[in-house]
């Protein structure tokens, strides 16, 4: 007979295997569609699309995308924080993207871009999570893109502080 603890263990174990599946593109260029609620919706010179030349995201999405955490303080939080999500980079190679700039836009309508030539293989990163919790609105998410501050002087520049958009819904993805 199995117990409760084996049983979680199996169970983490599949949907663990089952996770990548979920954002994986077929050949035809187009993903699943998300089950969870949309929160970050990729558009314009991308390949990859699940609704309307569009790439929707759910959280689950998100999460199955390469992960990268770091610890970093940051001029609008107290003391160290505990980031962790998907590379820029990564997120937008999932979904083929053939363009030079992308503009990202918050909630609110704020927006900034950046040139994908500059774009580190993990930095910065979309993140999804605060010291290990998802992030609320009120907490600047549920998606912020975020930098490693304190790791260096090149991260700590005016520039960077205005592509720190938090509450993220949308890349646009431009020539």
């Amino acid at each position: 007979m199995l117990t409760f603890k084996f049983k979680r263990v199996i169970f983490a174990v599949i949907i663990g295997l089952l996770l990548p599946l979920t954002y994986t593109a077929s050949a035809d260029g187009t993903m699943v569609m998300p089950t969870g609620s949309v929160i970050l919706t990729v558009s314009g010179k991308i390949k990859t699309t699940n609704s309307n030349n569009t790439a929707k995201f759910d959280i689950e999405m998100l999460r199955a995308l390469p992960l990268v955490s770091f610890s970093t303080t940051t001029v609008w939080t107290n003391g160290r924080q505990r980031f962790t999500g998907v590379p820029l980079a990564a997120l937008l190679d999932s979904v083929g993207t053939s363009g030079k700039t992308v503009e990202a836009w918050a909630i609110n309508d704020y927006f900034t871009d950046f040139d994908l030539e500059t774009l580190d293989n993990n930095v910065p990163i979309i993140a999804y999570e605060l010291n290990g919790e998802p992030m609320s609105r009120r907490d600047k998410g549920p998606l912020w893109i975020v930098y490693p501050y304190d790791s260096s002087p090149d991260y700590q520049s005016d520039l960077i502080f205005s592509r720190s958009i938090w509450q993220l819904d949308r890349l646009v993805v431009l020539d």
